[in-house]
């Protein structure tokens, strides 16, 4: 596979991120411009900005809100359901929402179920991205907290904000396997997406080979993605091989 093709399959994932509660005008339409340009999946920004982003993205690219708390996500099912609601009425196409951790060994019990399925009713169809914040778990957490997600009707487990914390290799590969065994005992193709610190090509390459290692059909946009604010610039602004 060529470069240029290596390239374009990676943009197919991108979900483009400005998280930034104070970006401006000029943040946000340089954030659409790009994904226009470069025909990322989707752009992921704060419900704030919505109005603006919706009138400056192009058709086919999904407008990702974040709700119910970043990156620290909030404790009340309630708070969560009308968070995702608001964000469905300002036009969202997908909802990443945060699934809290607590430093508890009942984690995740029926508070967190409770807060997956406020998430899952509140969304109204549209795609939900549950993120784990996987950095603050341990394994028998992230593969429980993940197939709680799944149960629920997460259409994607999605690994950190980034913001406590990166991905893993390991993280990646457990989310993969999760994923593709949820796959042979229930109905649905939920899928995995990517975030947390992924700014190089070469991260990106090597963490989708994970996911494929695990599951060659956990593919394509509709089932894999990648969440980024630089790794845009290695792909397509001359950073290709150079570190």
């Amino acid at each position: 596979m060529s470069d240029s093709m290596k390239t374009r399959r990676i943009l197919d994932l991108l979900d483009l991120t400005l998280l930034r509660m104070d970006a401006s005008e000029s943040d946000l339409a340089k954030v659409c411009e790009q994904a226009n340009k470069h025909r990322t999946a989707a752009v992921c920004v704060f419900p704030r900005h919505a109005g603006f982003v919706r009138d400056h993205l192009e058709e086919g690219i999904s407008m990702a809100l974040v709700a119910g708390g970043f990156p620290q996500g909030s404790d009340s099912p309630a708070e969560i359901f009308d968070a995702v609601e608001d964000a469905v009425s300002k036009g969202a196409d997908e909802i990443d929402c945060v699934l809290e951790p607590r430093d508890d060994n009942s984690f995740p019990g029926e508070l967190e179920l409770a807060k997956l399925i406020a998430m899952r009713e509140a969304a109204q169809g549209r795609i939900l991205k549950v993120i784990l914040e996987t950095p603050l778990l341990g394994e028998r957490q992230l593969r429980a907290a993940t197939r709680m997600a799944l149960s629920a009707g997460a259409d994607f487990v999605k690994s950190c904000t980034g913001q406590r914390g990166g991905c893993s290799d390991e993280t990646v590969t457990i989310l993969a396997g999760e994923v593709s065994r949820h796959c042979l005992s229930f109905e649905g193709k939920p899928g995995v997406k990517i975030s947390g610190g992924i700014s190089k090509r070469r991260d990106a390459e090597r963490l989708i080979a994970l996911v494929n290692k695990e599951d060659e059909s956990i593919s394509g946009s509709d089932r894999l993605r990648i969440g980024a604010s630089s790794l845009l610039a290695d792909l397509v602004d001359g950073g290709l091989g150079r570190n």
